[in-house]
């Protein structure tokens, strides 16, 4: 590379972003300050807090742990409600688009007409993209299953929002669940739908007890599993969903906590990389570290460019003949 720094520039639907880094959600609320900070250190897009129909409180505390290998949260998706959160998304698209960083808008909702309703609000504040959180419960089901659980509900949910902003031109990131029999059926019920993006994954189901008095530690019972345990499933279902849908941009998060996961993560077939969790394990500086990381490890493999990354879980390996192998015999 001729002592040139690697260009970490990546193009995902047609927006050029500086970094295929991107701020997941949930991590640092909506706060222009913080969602700027992140901007400046190495994010190429934010996302900003999933936001719903209404106001939620969320769960009592505690609603988060670390218990060793990651976190456990069951916040309950607290928010301000969409509303609230317009203002708010305007005041961060105003300011990140001077630096060529897209926004993100996260919505949720309980039935799938109802996504299209918090979409349709969401669109004024002309966020770069909506990223659709599916795996909340779905309250029109009996036994409230997550719309990520079923790719019928999945695919319904994403064209009550497609329709929604179909005026606005807004591309919609639809964001996938680990837990389910067939990641890959799903990934290709949402695109099928409209989707213009995926994001892998969400947080995965899990409990911790306490030991002494055998109860769940958080208030909520079970929660979400993020940070490293997370990561060779996030790297799986990335890989699942690119096979699924070869022509489909990918968000990849989950675990992503230092700049070879970034590479991984990219290699598994994802277009950009969501980063997390990391931000308490490492401290506030974990962007700007994770960046310097990925630009350092391509650096020292000689990669050039984000692009030479993407996808090379796909290809076919080339492995040398086993050393055990003898040789052919040679000619007389």
């Amino acid at each position: 590379m001729n002592g040139d720094l690697p260009n970490l520039s990546v193009t995902f639907l047609n927006h050029k972003l500086p970094t295929p880094l991107v701020l997941a959600s949930g991590i640092w609320g909506t706060t222009v300050s913080l969602l700027e900070r992140a901007a400046v250190d190495g994010c190429g897009a934010v996302t900003a807090k999933s936001c719903g129909p209404e106001p939620r409180h969320g769960h009592v505390n505690p609603s988060c742990i670390d218990w060793g290998g990651g976190l456990l949260n069951a916040i309950g998706l607290a928010n301000p409600g969409v509303e609230e959160e317009i203002g708010l998304l305007r005041d961060a698209k105003a300011q990140l688009q001077l630096r060529n960083v897209a926004v993100i808008a996260s919505i949720f909702a309980g039935t799938a007409a109802e996504f299209g309703d918090v979409a349709r609000r969401v669109a004024d504040a002309q966020p770069d993209f909506i990223e659709v959180n599916i795996s909340c419960p779905n309250v029109e089901d009996s036994f409230g299953e997550p719309f990520a659980a079923n790719a019928d509900s999945a695919a319904a949910v994403t064209g009550y929002v497609k329709e929604a902003v179909a005026g606005q031109a807004i591309p919609v990131i639809v964001k996938l669940a680990p837990n389910v029999p067939s990641v890959g059926r799903i990934a290709q019920a949402v695109v099928h739908a409209g989707a213009d993006a995926l994001c892998a994954i969400n947080t995965m189901p899990g409990l911790v007890l306490d030991p002494f008095s055998g109860q769940p530690v958080l208030a909520n019972r079970s929660g979400g599993i993020s940070g490293p345990a997370l990561k060779p499933i996030a790297l799986k279902v990335v890989y699942d969903a690119r096979k699924a849908c070869p022509h489909t941009p990918i968000i990849g998060t989950g675990g992503v906590s230092n700049g070879q996961d970034a590479v991984e993560m990219l290699m598994a077939g994802a277009t950009l990389v969501g980063v997390g969790s990391a931000i308490y394990h490492r401290g506030q500086d974990a962007i700007s570290l994770i960046h310097a990381e990925l630009q350092q490890w391509m650096a020292g493999q000689n990669v050039a460019r984000i692009a030479d990354l993407h996808d090379r879980a796909h290809t076919e390996p080339h492995y040398a003949a086993s050393p055990s192998t003898p040789p052919a015999p040679s000619a007389a």
